[in-house]
């Protein structure tokens, strides 16, 4: 009976803490601070027990290459306007009265100039793009008429150049505006479009472009190194009273397959990522998602864990066993210390640098794991942490074997940010269909910023030319081949060009 009332208390006990922990994080994810980071004068403390299981190691080799020179460091100051801005010049002369001088009474004459350059702006504007069909007849004998083609549009017939649908697609996938907001802001320049003609417009540019998308996802397959993450959307749903959570899956090529492609599934199955992913062969770094187990068992993609979720798990658990999860955090910290060095190496360089220093490093850290994890329970929060580090141990150990490899996912958890704070604004996909279409469009806004690209100014331009571009040549029309045309280079224009195509297609 007592052995029955103890159980139950300690099993009290341990749902107390983990509910405690709970609160914690909630409350910390709710008003804290959103960064990982520990305040080095506190990991200092557990430095010594890191260096003492790093001295019984043998000594590894010293790498042949220096570590590069510390870059120099930005001055501060105002930055200059950028050159390619209009320059509308104003001058100030001296009123008639003024230009006498005041010693001999003569005439001054001008010797120079001072100029004082302010940014200012002029609110962008509609403007009505007239296409005129010439129409021919033969006077003799009255006979005959014919008119003259007009050029592809993006939407035939429809009332929506080519300027207005990159102005709605970057606003809405790369600034973040919801429809609803666009629908207002063309209100106020006189103009009627209902979200639903934009949420329309929306698809059939996902449509035009979607050939686009395919090149890209067939180069993105060529990459050695592929990062990959996923996020939940909300998605209307008619058969209920309710949103679901849909799926967007980003997938982040290496240095030489700069892409970045979004997928869209309507559940977090396993079957979405095995789809995309299957038929990639090469090294493939994502979180420890049973999803892509499918993936790495084919023999195909070779898994690559992700640190920087081993270290959340430690930093989590914090609260609840502050003296290990610091212990483990400094270790990973002495990790992220050498990557810090590696950075601007060369890829053989940056290998021989992990093999030397990291490599001790991890084995130290995996003697320290066995040596603890007999006294941390198995369900607590740091007895997760402890599970996650053994069961992905070879998986986080993989970016010694490459100076290509990341030690974390963080470059596919940077791709995610668009769909995240753009899910603070638009909230929903409205089906299926619009989590489709934005799977494609925030592909090419997102692989635009990679390249630092305008993403108005290039999809003016591949919408307007997508139409009779050659499809064997569709792949020139990515972001990372894409060469502008002179009227495209332009930007959005300025307000002081006379001609039309010079003037702001979009609204403010």
């Amino acid at each position: 009976m007592l052995h029955d009332l103890l159980g139950v208390l300690q099993e009290k006990e341990r749902r107390i803490e983990k509910l405690q922990h709970q609160l914690q994080q909630a409350l910390r994810q709710r008003f804290g601070k959103k960064s990982e980071s520990i305040d080095p004068g506190q990991l200092r403390l557990f430095l010594a027990e890191i260096q003492a299981t790093l001295q019984a190691l043998p000594d590894p080799p010293v790498p042949s290459e220096a570590p590069p020179a510390e870059r120099p460091r930005n001055g501060h100051g105002r930055a200059p306007l950028p050159a390619h801005l209009p320059r509308k010049r104003q001058e100030y002369p001296l009123p008639e009265a003024e230009q006498i001088c005041r010693g001999c009474h003569g005439r001054l004459e001008r010797i120079g100039e001072e100029v004082t350059r302010q940014l200012d702006y002029v609110p962008a504007s509609f403007f009505v793009r007239e296409h005129v069909r010439v129409k021919y007849a033969c006077r003799k004998c009255q006979e005959n008429v014919v008119v003259s083609e007009m050029p592809p549009q993006p939407i035939e017939k429809g009332l929506p150049g080519p300027g207005l649908l990159a102005h709605v697609v970057t606003s809405k996938y790369a600034d973040h505006l919801p429809l609803y907001r666009l629908e207002g802001i063309f209100e106020r320049h006189g103009i009627d479009l209902s979200r639903q003609t934009l949420c329309d417009w929306m698809g059939r540019s996902a449509e035009v472009v979607e050939p686009v998308y395919e090149a890209m996802k067939a180069d993105l397959f060529r990459s050695k190194v592929l990062h990959t993450d996923d996020t939940p959307v909300p998605v209307l749903d008619p058969t209920r009273d309710r949103t679901r959570l849909g799926r967007l899956w980003v997938h982040v090529g290496d240095r030489d397959h700069p892409q970045i492609v979004f997928d869209y599934t309507p559940t977090r199955s396993r079957d979405g990522p095995v789809a995309f992913l299957g038929g990639y062969r090469g090294y493939l770094q994502a979180d420890a998602y049973a999803g892509y187990d499918g993936i790495f068992t084919r023999g195909g993609a070779i898994e690559v864990g992700c640190m920087a979720h081993a270290r959340r798990k430690f930093f989590d658990a914090e609260g609840t066993d502050p003296a290990r999860a610091r212990v483990a955090l400094a270790f990973i910290q002495q990790l992220y210390a050498v990557e810090r060095e590696a950075k601007d190496l060369p890829s053989e360089a940056r290998q021989a640098l992990r093999q030397a220093r990291s490599r001790p490093i991890l084995d130290a850290f995996r003697t320290w794991l066995e040596a603890q994890q007999p006294a941390v329970l198995p369900k607590s929060p740091l007895g997760e942490a402890f599970g996650y580090a053994f069961g992905q141990w070879e998986a986080l150990r993989r970016y010694l074997e490459d100076g290509d490899l990341d030690i974390d996912n963080n470059e596919a958890e940077r791709a995610l940010r668009c769909v995240a704070i753009g899910r603070k604004n638009w909230l929903f996909a409205g089906s299926d269909e619009g989590g489709w279409r934005a799977a494609i469009l925030f592909s090419l806004v997102a692989t635009c910023k990679r390249h630092g690209i305008d993403p108005f100014v290039y999809l003016r331009d591949v919408l307007a030319r997508i139409a009779t571009h050659p499809a064997r040549a569709v792949a020139d029309l990515m972001p990372s081949n894409w060469k502008p045309r002179e009227e495209a280079a332009r930007g959005h224009g300025s307000p002081e060009s006379s001609a039309p195509l010079d003037q702001a297609v979009a609204t403010g």
